[in-house]
């Protein structure tokens, strides 16, 4: 449940059965007699006849169709780009810290652990480090899976893109978080744009960084290095650094990702960074200010490759279970 007004936001705690695993388990049972034709009844809405011919639906148009989390315990399914959530809970639209952006999306959805996660940064960088409150990007999808359209990842509820704007001191309407442009922080690949930039900035990445159940922060190459320049002339560690990665894009956003949750057995780990100064600061970003990372980049105005579209073969097995489960 969503509520919407002034200074009204909802509780974490979803208000719904969850689904012991053992009826998980008769579930992908169940899923896959649904997926023989002659069994499959009357499930001829889209979603079913997608399940009855995976082969055939790219898997993104099925998870993106589903409105509803499934109904079970919350688990993380497979790796960060290939997977699904059960058990998903929303981030609320308004909370005392955060907004949540392109509310049309429904992509606020995400594992319980990180939904704490990210109520726990908007409070300690409003209270600890100035910042006035999170604008809220992407999570997941209610069960997560590929999406249509903007990422690979985020499809297992551990993914949040988190707005450099600042939130503004009043409750935007529908239509702003709709339609409000984000400003990016960087000029170009190698300059950030100081006129935009602040150490404010830095400190919220770094506290984002700063909590153990954050494995990768995927920002710019000129974001990087911001924070290294800033970073290593501050006191104390430096080992957050390592964590944030210099990617394509993340201009005006940066992204968050965190470890498996317990309870998630079939969830696989990203590789733990390491990077050879132990910050990232050194060889590997001055690989992302050479000229290799970005010559394989298509070059403007030449054809498009083919898209490869992900199918549910490619996904976990219990995915199947998590699309039919009603």
């Amino acid at each position: 449940m969503i509520l919407w007004g002034s200074g009204e936001y909802c509780s974490n705690q979803m208000m719904r059965k969850r689904v012991p695993r053992a009826v998980f388990r008769a579930a992908m049972v169940l899923a896959v007699v649904l997926t023989t034709p002659a069994l499959a009844g009357s499930g001829n809405n889209d979603r079913q006849k997608g399940l009855t011919t995976a082969k055939a639906v790219p898997a993104k148009e099925l998870f993106g169709s589903v409105k509803e989390p499934a109904p079970l315990s919350a688990r993380a399914i497979g790796f960060y780009s290939h997977g699904c959530l059960a058990g998903a809970e929303a981030l609320p639209v308004n909370g005392p810290q955060w907004q949540v952006m392109r509310l049309s999306r429904n992509r606020n959805w995400a594992h319980p652990e990180l939904i704490k996660l990210m109520e726990r940064l908007a409070s300690d960088a409003k209270e600890k480090d100035g910042w006035p409150g999170l604008l809220v990007g992407d999570l997941s999808q209610p069960r997560g899976g590929p999406m249509l359209t903007g990422h690979a990842s985020h499809q297992i509820g551990l993914d949040a893109d988190i707005w450099l704007n600042p939130m503004p001191p009043r409750m935007l309407t529908r239509q702003e978080r709709e339609e409000m442009e984000p400003r990016s922080v960087v000029k170009n690949r190698k300059e950030i744009d100081r006129s935009v930039w602040t150490e404010a900035h830095a400190r919220l990445i770094r506290r984002a960084a700063s909590y153990p159940e954050v494995v990768r922060i995927f920002v710019n190459p000129p974001i990087k290095k911001a924070l290294c320049d800033w970073g290593i002339a501050q006191t104390g560690s430096h080992a957050w650094l390592a964590k944030v990665r210099p990617y394509y894009n993340h201009t005006y956003h940066f992204h968050v990702r965190i470890r498996c949750p317990k309870g998630s057995g079939d969830c696989k780990n990203q590789p733990e960074p390491g990077p050879a100064d132990g910050t990232g600061c050194g060889t590997e970003l001055a690989y992302w200010y050479s000229e290799r990372p970005w010559a394989r980049l298509p070059k403007p105005g030449a054809p498009k490759p083919p898209v490869r579209e992900l199918m549910m073969s490619a996904l976990p097995n219990e995915c199947r279970a998590i699309l039919s489960i009603k």
